[in-house]
């Protein structure tokens, strides 16, 4: 168990001395120490030198002390491993050749995190063993529908046509990458455990998107089926984010996760209120408001906190990762502003 702990019993609704404080893609372009590290290599092969990204890894938490580092990677490194071409940079990614037929979904597969992506693993081993076990360690991955968005569109997107039009006509097939996509992350999320990391967090940034009807069909059951086989290798905790989650929270909950991640458009007591301690709750910040003056950053943060009321089962972040304009100054009176706080 590491030196500092707040994070997992936080996560298992615990008691607490106070309210743990991470935040979503900690390292990035806002911190000077990145950008240099950035400026010698590519994105993608950063993602791939394990010396190098533990050490942006670990850049946020030396200097600003947060209660847990997550592990610097991309989400979208196994779909690498599955069979599609990948470019990733600042501007956002580019997978080549994207899934639209029964021909190209043929050519994908489920990847072996130790002969696929071992550099990820690789990146844990090294931050666990620089960090020694100081706090925990918060490895992660892509949730099914978000990888298929992706892998279907082949790039970002604003109206998901592509995987719509699978949604839509050919009901099949997606299940069907679903299904490789559920194996591959179920897979690549144990490994990450097996070698040190000491939580992980799904992130389905896309399902927000969907219908209720449709993320009970084509999101939620390859979340249960990732957390079932998860939970048949470790007992270590799930954290399940979704942007613009309010209106599917509840459906959220029967993810069988132990933590849900929500984003600023949803009130952190109202999230509360009808969550009803199932699970423990993280977030839910605006990342612009890391722009505000420090007073004003350091009283919304305390508000924030004071909705929930004092009970176990809160970690405080933002609702998505930092922004590139954010000054570090801000991150740092963030986080000091969880812990200066008092019930």
């Amino acid at each position: 168990m590491p030196k500092n702990d707040r994070l997992v019993k936080a996560c298992r609704q615990e008691v607490v001395d106070r309210p743990p404080v991470w935040l979503m893609r900690q390292a990035g372009r806002y911190m000077s120490e990145y950008r240099a590290v950035r400026a010698q290599v590519p994105f993608l092969e950063l993602c791939k030198t394990p010396k190098l990204a533990a050490e942006v890894t670990l850049q946020p938490y030396q200097h600003f002390g947060m209660d847990g580092v997550v592990i610097f990677s991309d989400i979208l490194i196994p779909i690498e491993a599955m069979g599609m071409g990948l470019e990733l940079s600042e501007k956002g990614p580019v997978l080549h050749n994207p899934i639209r037929d029964e021909n190209r979904l043929s050519e994908i597969r489920v990847a072996d995190p130790y002969k696929d992506t071992p550099f990820v693993l690789e990146v844990i081993q090294e931050v666990k063993k620089l960090i020694n076990d100081e706090v925990p360690i918060i490895g992660f991955a892509g949730a099914p529908w978000t990888m298929a968005s992706y892998m279907v569109e082949g790039g970002t997107t604003k109206n998901f046509i592509e995987l719509k039009r699978l949604r839509y006509a050919k009901t099949q097939m997606l299940h069907t990458l679903l299904e490789k996509i559920t194996e591959t992350v179920s897979k690549y999320l144990v490994a990450q455990l097996e070698v040190g990391a000491d939580l992980v967090q799904l992130f389905d940034t896309w399902a927000g998107e969907l219908s209720r009807d449709d993320y009970r069909v084509f999101a939620l059951p390859y979340l249960q089926k990732i957390v079932k086989h998860i939970r048949s290798h470790s007992n270590k905790p799930i954290i399940l984010y979704t942007n613009g989650c309010a209106a599917i929270l509840e459906d959220m909950v029967e993810s069988g996760v132990d933590c849900l991640s929500i984003d600023w458009r949803i009130d952190l007591a109202e999230a509360k209120r009808r969550i009803a301690g199932k699970t423990a709750i993280q977030g839910n910040i605006d990342p612009c408001a890391l722009l505000s003056p420090a007073n004003e950053l350091t009283s919304l943060v305390h508000a924030n906190i004071a909705k929930f009321g004092g009970d176990p089962g809160l970690i405080v972040n933002l609702g998505h990762g930092i922004l590139p304009p954010t000054p570090p100054e801000s991150v740092r009176v963030f986080v000091e502003a969880v812990k200066s706080y008092q019930k």
